[in-house]
């Protein structure tokens, strides 16, 4: 498992035991698992950003913290927060990385991620030209998910 990644799931065990509130001192933190201080602020800027649905506060100094929150809403306006912060392409890693996030946060089941992973893969864009595949993939992973937020009305 990769050093990110260790810290990405330190930070969600956090949030998890303390009902989604985590305040950390960055060197703290770094000095516990072992990395250097920017990787805490590298995983921090990459993994929990609004788009993700977290708010990241942070207070500079000696007694300084990093407090994230996670946003806690209705399913149908979190999928579709996701379906606007898409954009016009996504790569093949990015789009499973929002699912597995969603997964996470259970704004997705585990049926529902695994269609959508199958529908966005390399795999299934194979005849279509590289250049065109990422905006393809966003529009598909666009539609399906907006689909589940009218299913669920």
């Amino acid at each position: 498992m990769k050093m990110s990644d260790i810290v990405a799931r330190y930070i969600i065990d956090m949030l998890n035991e303390r009902d989604g509130n985590a305040e950390i001192q960055r060197n703290e933190l770094a000095g516990l698992l072992g990395c250097v201080p920017s990787q805490i602020n590298y995983v921090i800027s990459s993994r929990f950003t609004p788009e993700q649905g977290y708010i990241v506060e942070s207070r500079r100094g000696g007694g300084g913290y990093i407090r994230i929150t996670r946003i806690t809403t209705d399913r149908r306006i979190a999928l579709m927060h996701v379906v606007n912060s898409i954009g016009e392409s996504i790569s093949s890693a990015a789009a499973a990385s929002i699912l597995e996030n969603m997964a996470e946060r259970q704004m997705l089941d585990k049926y529902e991620k695994m269609l959508i992973l199958s529908a966005l893969s390399d795999k299934a864009y194979k005849d279509i030209p590289q250049e065109l595949r990422d905006t393809l993939r966003a529009s598909v992973m666009k539609n399906m998910l907006a689909a589940i937020v009218i299913l669920q009305h």
